[in-house]
């Protein structure tokens, strides 16, 4: 018996074959299937997706053999990569001065005949092969060998989707920690901004409310009424930059609940001066979504249209809609609008129209597109049905399995 002389490209050749993990796997339907019809084509018992490492052939598929693994030293497949742009066959390995005296050869599993066509990467490295095995002598024809060659290109493109989900998992999670730590910085942010912020809006109180016959009427008054406004504003950014960071680092759930109801809370927590009329339109209706990215959606969009009327009270109106594939929503109030020219800049981060307020941070309609495109949707403005002023808002989210 000879044993295969080592490749002159092996230490090489094994630092590839680390990359794709495939040995000591566990057994897959897609190389079981391939080697079943390569042993259909190519009429023998036995068909395997051998790979070769430092000291063994191990197989991926073994179709007809209950083996799993052999010493490299006995290896067909061993010689067979040494000649990796060609199929390598033994028409009768008893009369093969390499191996007649080959214990797989002499007893079980009595390989007579071995065809085995390269698995060769991208880079051109034979990682192992697509082999046959009969237990008496044979030659393959054309047609066959064409279609050994056939399938164990199958076999090498299921390596590279195999090495490529590997990168993607690694990939994903790199980004989760990634997400944790600029969620864990987004929480220590808050902190440690919002501490001497609210330190410095006491110290403001104090001295208007200590000495404020000292500033009344002086310019030092408005002074201090626009140090104010800006710690508000300043307030308000790290708020609504931290409910950012939640919304796209956080994991969705999905749950049941009642649209109309979660509506109606929304509109009570924020209206306390009894200043918003609220037409519901199909709304008492239960759906099965993200009830806090909903929430976060409507929450902006009211408070938005709050912040911003033009009038003595607010109308809102929320009409819902459902097709086979998703939810859908019509937002409307009375305010002042926006211009046409300005319906898809407001959904950009920190882009604001409002110059007079100061403490509109540009940050609400992010987050309303952030969580309604990680629901699977879209929104965008739109003309208002009946022509009149105010915005109007026009979403969907993608409906979900319970």
């Amino acid at each position: 018996m000879k044993a295969a002389r080592i490749p002159n490209n092996e230490e090489e050749r094994l630092k590839v074959l680390k990359k794709y993990s495939i040995l000591d796997s566990l057994p897959e339907e897609e190389y079981d299937a391939i080697t079943k019809i390569a042993s259909s084509i190519c009429d023998t018992p036995i068909a395997l997706v051998s790979i070769i490492d430092e000291k063994r052939q191990w197989f991926k598929s073994n179709h007809g053999m209950e083996t799993k693994e052999t010493h490299r030293d006995l290896a067909f497949c061993a010689h067979s990569i040494l000649n990796p742009n060609e199929i390598f066959e033994v028409e009768d390995a008893t009369k093969d001065e390499r191996f007649f005296d080959n214990p797989l050869t002499i007893g079980a599993p009595n390989v007579i005949f071995y065809a085995g066509a390269p698995l060769n990467t991208s880079e051109g490295y034979p990682l192992g092969t697509l082999c046959v095995i009969d237990n008496k002598p044979k030659k393959l024809n054309d047609t066959q060998k064409e279609a050994l060659n056939l399938l164990a290109n199958q076999v090498v493109r299921l390596f590279e989707l195999r090495k490529s989900n590997a990168k993607l998992k690694s990939a994903n999670k790199d980004i989760v920690k990634l997400n944790d730590r600029l969620n864990n910085f987004a929480f220590r942010l808050t902190h440690d901004l919002k501490s001497p912020i609210n330190n410095i809006n006491f110290l403001i109180d104090v001295l208007k409310e200590d000495h404020f016959e000292l500033f009344k009427e002086t310019q030092a008054e408005n002074y201090f009424n626009l140090i104010a406004d800006r710690i508000s504003y300043m307030d308000n950014l790290i708020n609504d930059i931290l409910a950012y960071s939640k919304v796209t680092s956080k994991n969705i759930v999905f749950n049941a609940f009642n649209i109309k109801n979660l509506i109606e809370g929304i509109i009570k927590n924020i209206d306390i001066e009894n200043k918003i009329d609220f037409i519901p339109e199909n709304l008492d209706t239960d759906i099965f979504s993200s009830k806090i990215g909903l929430l976060q959606v409507f929450q902006n969009l009211i408070s938005n249209s709050k912040k911003f009327t033009d009038e003595e009270k607010v109308i809102i109106k929320i009409a819902f809609s459902e097709d086979t594939e998703n939810y859908n929503f019509v937002y409307e109030d009375n305010g002042p609008g926006i211009p046409k020219k300005y319906w898809k800049k407001v959904f950009e981060m920190f882009e604001t129209l409002h110059k007079n307020s100061n403490n509109n941070t540009g940050v609400g309609l992010s987050t309303v597109k952030s969580n309604i495109e990680r629901l699977g949707g879209s929104i965008a403005l739109s003309n208002k049905i009946d022509n009149k002023k105010g915005v109007c808002f026009k979403f969907n989210i993608q409906k979900k399995n319970i």
